[in-house]
């Protein structure tokens, strides 16, 4: 899923012509050469009074003129297409570029050189020269890109140079069109274990709601356009006046919301090696495994924006699911809200089922806010990140003024009811993970371990 996404085509069409003026600032080096000293020769034949002179300045002269015009009126018909696969990548991951270059003219080309423009973060910018391209003929190229750091980058638009024989004039035309890759957070694979006992938000739960498919239940409906027939209660059908088909049922699907911390104030470096990339590609990787799993995930940040959104909009499928939420994750920034308010009065609907947040830095009030998100829940499990292992210095460590230590964090959510644990760099979400269920299957009375033992840091 992480590294999924199939390969996209964009018809980039023929290059735009620019105009005259433009092709006279085309002029290269050796044809501004050729073009002084034309002129210097012409004014020495006039001082001279030598016509041989004059000659030869308008021969110099002539040829970078005659040059400019013949390719400003150069009308190559060539199309271009582009090709990403995958169109999204984890981070780190290369992504194959393929471009294809026709020429739908009836008139051979010159040498071609084609740019395609890529930002710096994909790497440098690649350019091919293309011998002569025969009437119909098709020519194909490729190139890798990779970035370090998620996010969407622009490709293109694909840009065509043209030159004449002699070199004396280049000219730069460009497509229209450009696509779009997006690098998403890593995902690391989580071993299969359950959190929360027997809470129904997370596992195997037996409550069940209305569908289309089940067992019986008591009460009719009303009668809804392509309900099976067999299925009307005739009873229920004579007593309302109107038809009525027997409700049925089915197994409702386990519900887990993940709550991510993007607060500006709670996180503190930058960077693909930060406390707050960590965060996000935990969360990507506790997303997708869950979805994996059957569960109906939804992301929730600090700012109350979810997703799927309140109308579930989304896909029903798993691949779909992860690929929405892995696309938001990949352009998901820092947040100025200054505390977790919002997030909790998105959450005021009832029960979520499992809670697995990602929490910064926390003050007493947030902790408090913390602590009635957790209300919300049947079961929550919050990783609390230290975000002074992340940060250059003795040891990693290096506590900001008025800052909570990582412990006493802990400590104040565990208080509350939440599965707490530590975070520090280093440590690793597969061993997070597994000790985070030991916790919740132990209870809260179990005896906290310490942060290098239970993250399994490195």
């Amino acid at each position: 899923m992480s590294g999924g996404g199939s390969a996209r085509a964009g018809h980039e069409g023929t290059p735009e012509r620019g105009g005259l003026r433009t092709a006279f600032g085309g002029l290269t080096t050796r044809g501004r050469s050729f073009l002084a000293a034309g002129m210097a020769a012409a004014v020495c034949s006039f001082l001279l009074g030598q016509a041989d002179l004059l000659r030869v300045g308008l021969l110099l002269a002539a040829l970078p003129l005659v040059c400019v015009l013949a390719l400003h009126r150069t009308r190559y018909r060539v199309a271009g297409s582009r090709t990403l696969s995958p169109a999204r990548v984890p981070a780190a991951a290369e992504s194959r570029v393929r471009l294809v270059i026709e020429n739908v003219s009836r008139l051979p080309t010159g040498v071609l050189m084609l740019q395609d423009r890529v930002p710096y973060v994909l790497g440098p910018r690649p350019r091919f020269v293309l011998d002569r391209v025969e009437a119909g003929g098709r020519r194909e190229v490729s190139y890798r890109v990779r970035s370090d750091l998620r996010g969407r980058y622009p490709l293109g638009p694909l840009q065509l140079r043209l030159s004449d024989p002699f070199g004396m004039c280049e000219l730069t035309r460009s497509f229209s069109t450009a696509d779009t890759l997006t690098v998403v957070p890593r995902t690391e694979p989580l071993p299969p274990v359950r959190l929360g006992g027997g809470t129904p938000g997370y596992g195997d739960g037996r409550h069940r709601s209305p569908a289309l498919a089940g067992e019986d239940d008591v009460i009719p409906r009303g009668y809804r356009h392509g309900d099976d027939l067999r299925r009307v209660h005739w009873r229920s059908t004579a007593r309302y006046g109107e038809l009525m088909v027997r409700r049925e049922e089915q197994p409702q699907k386990a519900r887990c919301t993940v709550l991510l911390d993007t607060r500006a104030t709670a996180h503190q470096g930058a960077g693909p090696d930060s406390a707050f990339e960590w965060a996000v590609t935990a969360a990507a990787s506790v997303a997708v495994h869950l979805l994996q799993r059957g569960v109906s995930v939804r992301l929730l940040t600090d700012t109350g924006a979810s997703v799927p959104g309140p109308d579930g909009t989304g896909g029903t499928e798993s691949a779909d699911a992860a690929g929405l939420l892995l696309d938001t994750l990949a352009v998901l920034e820092h947040s100025e809200d200054a505390g977790l308010s919002a997030a909790y009065d998105a959450l005021r609907g009832g029960n979520e089922g499992l809670m697995v947040a990602f929490f910064g830095d926390l003050d007493d009030e947030q902790a408090a806010v913390a602590g009635r998100i957790r209300q919300r829940c049947g079961a929550a499990v919050a990783f609390v990140l230290d975000g002074d292992s992340w940060l250059p210095g003795p040891g990693g460590i290096r506590f900001s003024a008025g800052q909570v230590p990582v412990d006493e964090r802990v400590l104040m959510l565990r208080k509350a009811g939440w599965t707490a644990l530590p975070v520090t760099s280093g440590t690793t979400l597969p061993a997070l993970w597994r000790c985070a269920a030991d916790h919740a299957g132990a209870g809260p009375d179990r005896p906290a371990q310490s942060g290098a033992t239970a993250g399994g840091r490195a």
